[in-house]
């Protein structure tokens, strides 16, 4: 299912205080995206809005699904992943009382996707073999990077075409945040998916970047149209690399 999302002039916020200033970013069908930037430059709030859990004071989210364009301006977050968008929150936010297969299972919540909840199932299994063994443990009782691994799952479970994923080096380990984002590409490939990823961590998140976008104080600064770019950035190598 082909998926793009175009986004201009976002503005927003929390109550008088706004966050995000004329934003705009392109992603298209089957590229994968970065937005870099540090805690508190509106990463996160660039998703939510996204996602419909944040409305724009101003701006257009369109997203162009199988040659249809939809704005996305105004929907429920329900509505949005009935599109085919699905989010990978910072901080995983499951359901710590309910097991990893309840998680998952409340990840297929569009009706395309509840069809075919136990072939979803077999490949989240197959993807992280480390659930399949865990299935009925608790998810709050897992270490953060299991917890990781059901998030994205979970995610997955509902067959979207965009996959947005915030923050997934939030909490855990170098070595633990390497393989994740190196499962996230892996899983991409399989799943011919669209993905848009928010991360602090530049050295990770180039690992997965077709090119990439820098957010400071809720402003495009820079758009990097390869990884190479990105790399090469004096504001890159100034913030991130220690240059």
């Amino acid at each position: 299912m082909a998926s793009s999302l175009s986004i201009n002039g976002i503005q927003a916020g929390y109550g008088s205080v706004q966050v995000l200033h004329d934003v705009a970013i392109a992603v298209n069908d089957g590229e994968s995206v970065v937005l870099l930037g540090s805690n508190g430059n509106g990463k996160s709030t660039l998703l939510k809005c996204i996602m419909g859990i944040i409305a724009p004071t101003a701006g257009e989210i369109t997203l162009t699904a199988n040659g249809e364009s939809i704005n996305l301006i105004g929907k429920a977050p329900q509505e949005i992943v009935d599109l085919g968008v699905a989010l990978v929150p910072e901080g995983r936010r499951l359901f710590p009382t309910l097991s990893v297969e309840e998680n998952l299972i409340l990840g297929a919540f569009r009706d395309a996707a509840r069809a075919r909840i136990d072939e979803n199932l077999t490949f989240v299994y197959e993807a992280f073999p480390a659930l399949a063994a865990r299935k009925s443990q608790l998810a709050g009782s897992m270490s953060g990077g299991e917890q990781q691994m059901v998030a994205v799952a979970r995610a997955l479970m509902s067959e979207p075409a965009l996959l947005l994923v915030d923050e997934p080096s939030v909490g855990l380990a170098p070595i633990l945040v390497s393989r994740m984002i190196a499962k996230i590409k892996e899983l991409k490939e399989l799943r011919n998916l669209t993905v848009l990823m928010a991360e602090q961590n530049f050295n990770q998140a180039i690992k997965i970047a077709d090119r990439g976008y820098i957010i400071v104080h809720g402003q495009i600064e820079f758009e990097g149209g390869s990884a190479d770019e990105l790399a090469n950035n004096e504001m890159i190598k100034q913030y991130y690399l220690g240059a």
